[in-house]
Formats: structure tokens, sequence, C-alpha cells
């Protein structure tokens, strides 16, 4: 059982921690509001654990709002705003995050290629910027289950839209598996079993 060498973490085509960036688009009390893709909790739960993973694997993080301070609509719901504390949230008007100079040159200051991107609503918000970042070279890794839309029609129709202009759907679950890579790497191996087995998975939550 011997593990091949660690392939070059910066090019290597799967995510690994040094290659890519989380970003987290309008996860908002208004906007979860209007989810009808799928259950509000089990959505909080999976954009949270999300963040977590990417704390613990020191993977930078975009984090971003809409018309919090134009229209007082209120900021980041305020459980995953506590993980995310020591990101800045980036508040904007437009409901493409790409067309916001702020926000796209903090993605860009990442020096990632590879964007795990997550958002609220995936017809939308998820969808416009993934198009935009995708034609302009990066790679984007929309978490299926950490996204929401108004409609499971609209959800399905944002995914299929980036899916068949480039975009790598995965799982919540599959992204901490892939950030992991191999077991023998022991840093994070006990903060892995905790949040992904005994915290989430053999609960059933």
């Amino acid at each position: 059982m011997t593990s091949e060498p660690t392939r070059d973490p910066l090019a290597d085509h799967l995510l690994t921690p040094e290659n890519s960036a989380l970003i987290v688009i309008d996860y908002q009390p208004s906007q979860l509001q209007l989810v009808k893709s799928m259950d509000h909790d089990l959505l909080m739960r999976n954009i949270i654990s999300v963040s977590q993973l990417a704390k613990l694997f020191g993977v930078p993080i975009v984090l971003s709002t809409v018309n919090v301070v134009a229209n007082n609509q209120p900021p980041t719901v305020s459980e995953l705003r506590e993980v995310l504390a020591d990101s800045v949230e980036i508040d904007r008007t437009q409901t493409n995050a790409w067309e916001d100079v702020e926000f796209r040159q903090a993605v860009e200051a990442t020096g990632r290629k590879k964007l795990v991107m997550t958002a609220l609503w995936t017809e939308i918000c998820l969808a416009f910027p993934s198009l935009d970042a995708m034609r302009e070279g990066f790679e984007v890794f929309p978490v299926v289950d950490a996204v929401g839309g108004t409609s499971i029609e609209a959800h399905q129709a944002g995914l299929e839209r980036i899916v068949q202009a480039g975009a790598q759907p995965t799982s919540w679950v599959g992204l901490a598996s892939e950030w992991q890579r191999d077991w023998a790497r022991v840093d994070t191996v006990p903060q892995i079993i905790d949040l992904v087995l005994a915290s989430r998975l053999y609960r059933g939550i």
C-alpha cells in the first residue's frame, strides 16, 4: 500500500488546496427564502461544510453579497458568516458578480484558476459569473448540493447551462475527498473524519 509521490499540486488537473479558490455568492436570508430546489436546512449545512473544508485546507475564499448597502438587504446568513469571519463581504448591485470590479479583482488576486463556485440562486448568481469566468480562462466547479434555485427546473437549467459551457460539477463530499485525496496526508485526516463522516454522513444529516 504505497502511495505514489504527490503530484504537483499547482499543475494537477484535479482540485487541490493549492490550485483552487472557493467563491461564495449571496447566501443571504432574502435569497435563501426563495430557494425551492432543496431543503433550506440541508442547503445551509452543505454550504457551511464546504466553507469549513476550505478553511481547513487553507483555500482562499471570496465572499460576496448583493444589495446590502444599496437596498438595505440583510448580509450573509449568520451561521455561515461565523465560519467566514475572516472574509470581507464584497457587496454589489449587479446580479452577475463578475461585472463587479472589486469582486473580479478579488478572484484574480487569489492567483487560482480553478474556482469552486457556490451561489444563490443557481440560475442567476451561479450561472452568470461562472459563464464569464470560464470565458476568461478559469475552470469552474459548481458544488451542486450547496447551491439552490427558485425552482427545481430553474436549478437544473442553471447547472445544465454552465456544464454545457464547460463547468465540472461536484458535491460537497466529493470536494472533501478531492482536496484530501490520500489518507496518508495525516495532517487533515482527523478533521475530515469529524466534519464529513462523524458530524454529517454517519448521522444522516
